[in-house]
Order: structure tokens, then C-alpha cells, then sequence
């Protein structure tokens, strides 16, 4: 991927219309977007590249998703990392060996909303890193979709709509409900949001 050009010599709207074409190229597949990102995007890929996740994971379908990915993120946001898994011993002692001595490691499996999903969860540089197993296919979690649909309205919705969303994060609000209180949605909002 290249490396962008700075848009401070570009006239606002002229920036603002550059920018939104620029992200709307994004492949959030691949973690390299990270590389050009803002300061935490940039954190964010190092420490993913020196523990050489997406490398160790590939066979798995690794996605990188939640607020970090799509700006939206607080100064505790974690490294949520999603994977398809069909078999979850394999997954688990696969992330025991190549994760199980960084601090604060963690692994369970249990019932999600009616999935059987493995959660790996340490710290590395800063950021608590968690890894998501499931058997279904990365880009048919909800953890992606939500993502999509997030970064999709706040294309559409523009700057400061993205503004507000941080706002109510900041308050304590989590990221599903940010969006469904402002777009004014009724019902579950990670259900609700889905249907967009």
C-alpha cells in the first residue's frame, strides 16, 4: 500500500471529499492500513507484527476489528482479533504456545449468545490484546459486521457524527448503543444495527 499524501495543502472541502475516498479504499483485511494511521493505528501494528499474530493465525482467517480499526477507539480499547476455528482444542493449545507466556495470558471457552467461542486474551505493549474463535467464517462474525456497518454510516455520516460517537464513548457508552442512540434505533441495538 502507499503511503498517502498529507492533505494540510489542499483546500477543506477539496480534504475532506480526498480523505473520504482515500478510506473508503481501506482493506481491513490486511493489518497494513494500521502502518499509515493514526499514532495508535501505527502502535497497533508494530506490536501485532512483532508477535507476528496474523502470520501465526493465518490459517485461521484473522481479522482485526472493534474501535481501533475505524478511529473510534478509547485510550483502554483492546486488540480485538477474530478467527475461524473448528476445532477449539486445536485453538486453544495453538494460543497457549504461542501467546501463553505474555502477561496476564487467559483462555477460556464457553457458550457466546449460543456460540461456542474461545477468547485468548494478554497484554503486549500497552494494549490488551483479545483473540476470538468461532466456527463461522471470519467475515460472518458479528464483531466484523458491526465494524462495516459502524464505518460505513460514519462515512456517509461525516466528521462530526464520528465526533459524537467518541463523545458518548468517553461517557461510558459502548460502541453498539453509541450508534443506535444517536441514530435513534429502537430495540437491541447490536441486533438493530445488523439490520442496516
Amino acid at each position: 500500500m502507499c503511503k498517502f499524501p498529507t492533505l494540510t495543502n489542499l483546500a477543506p472541502g477539496f480534504a475532506l471529499a480526498y480523505e473520504n475516498k482515500v478510506q473508503m479504499m481501506i482493506d481491513f483485511k490486511n493489518i497494513r492500513y494500521l502502518k499509515y494511521g493514526n499514532s495508535r493505528q501505527q502502535n497497533a501494528y508494530k506490536t501485532l507484527s512483532e508477535l507476528k499474530v496474523f502470520e501465526k493465525l493465518k490459517r485461521f482467517n484473522p481479522i482485526l476489528t472493534g474501535t481501533i480499526p475505524i478511529e473510534i477507539d478509547l485510550p483502554e480499547s483492546d486488540l480485538d482479533v477474530i478467527c475461524a476455528c473448528s476445532d477449539h482444542r486445536e485453538f486453544s493449545d495453538l494460543n497457549i504456545k504461542l501467546f501463553g507466556q505474555k502477561k496476564d495470558f487467559n483462555i477460556s471457552t464457553c457458550d457466546y449468545n449460543g456460540i461456542i467461542t474461545t477468547l485468548c486474551q494478554f497484554k503486549s505493549n500497552g494494549f490488551k490484546i483479545e483473540i476470538f474463535g468461532q466456527n463461522i467464517t471470519t467475515e460472518k462474525q458479528n464483531a466484523y459486521l458491526h465494524m462495516m456497518i459502524e464505518y460505513k454510516i460514519m462515512q456517509e455520516k461525516g466528521l462530526e457524527f464520528k465526533s459524537k460517537i467518541k463523545a458518548l464513548k468517553a461517557k461510558g457508552v459502548k460502541t453498539e448503543p453509541a450508534f443506535a442512540e444517536l441514530l435513534k434505533l429502537k430495540g437491541n441495538p447490536y441486533e438493530e444495527l445488523l439490520k442496516m
